[in-house]
């Protein structure tokens, strides 16, 4: 037999432990350490902690949306399938329009991606909602495009788009953006659904605890 740890208490207790001993969370508040904590956890690498990019009102914001009863909204179902439904405080709606039966025919019209399209779904709900981006640059390029036309806003974005064609420059484009929406990201080409459904999952505990 192997030798390992099978007690799961014991491994989750030693899986913190261990980014505590090698993530350095100078600068962090208390609310942003539990975030970039739990999106270390979901990839391994107390390396990207550098990389974590956020606005200073991200966290209370997304909080107190949370706790209002705001929906999710997700660009991928694998985002969707990583969130912990009894973290989320007051039942909160999760949506996916990705799948939808109009998100082809937008996509063929606009010439675009079915990921920039379903945003266009979102729009009639979005304002003050939390917005979750674990896959597609082109969907968090449309959010900023919309929004800069004059959209409704979220109260949060997290946006965690990864790979090698637009990841990079469509989370600058966020870090960047004179829209005035508290966000969380990851520079770089790093991201996923599961760091996107970490950070979601964090903030749900924080908004579950007593104010």
């Amino acid at each position: 037999m192997y030798d390992y740890l099978r007690d799961p208490a014991a491994i989750y207790e030693e899986s913190f432990a261990t980014i505590e001993r090698e993530a350095d969370f100078a600068g962090f508040d208390a609310a942003m350490q539990t975030v970039a904590t739990r999106v270390i956890h979901a990839c391994g690498m107390p390396e990207i902690l550098p990389d974590l990019a956020y606005d200073p009102e991200a966290a209370n914001a997304a909080v107190s949306a949370l706790r209002a009863g705001a929906p999710i909204f997700c660009d991928c179902e694998m985002v969707t399938h990583g969130i912990i439904r009894r973290f989320l405080p007051a039942g909160n709606e999760i949506i996916c329009t990705l799948n939808n039966p109009e998100t082809p025919d937008i996509a063929a019209k606009k010439k675009t991606t079915r990921s920039a399209a379903a945003i266009d779904l979102w729009l009639d709900r979005i304002e003050n909602s939390v917005a979750v981006f674990g896959n597609a640059p082109t969907a968090l390029f449309h959010l900023l495009e919309q929004i800069e036309n004059g959209a409704p806003k979220p109260a949060a974005i997290l946006a965690f788009p990864v790979g090698f064609v637009g990841a990079a420059e469509s989370k600058q484009a966020l870090i960047d953006s004179q829209i005035n929406v508290p966000y969380i990201t990851m520079r770089g080409r790093k991201g996923g659904s599961a760091m996107a459904a970490a950070a979601l999952n964090a903030l749900s505990s924080l908004a579950g605890k007593s104010e």
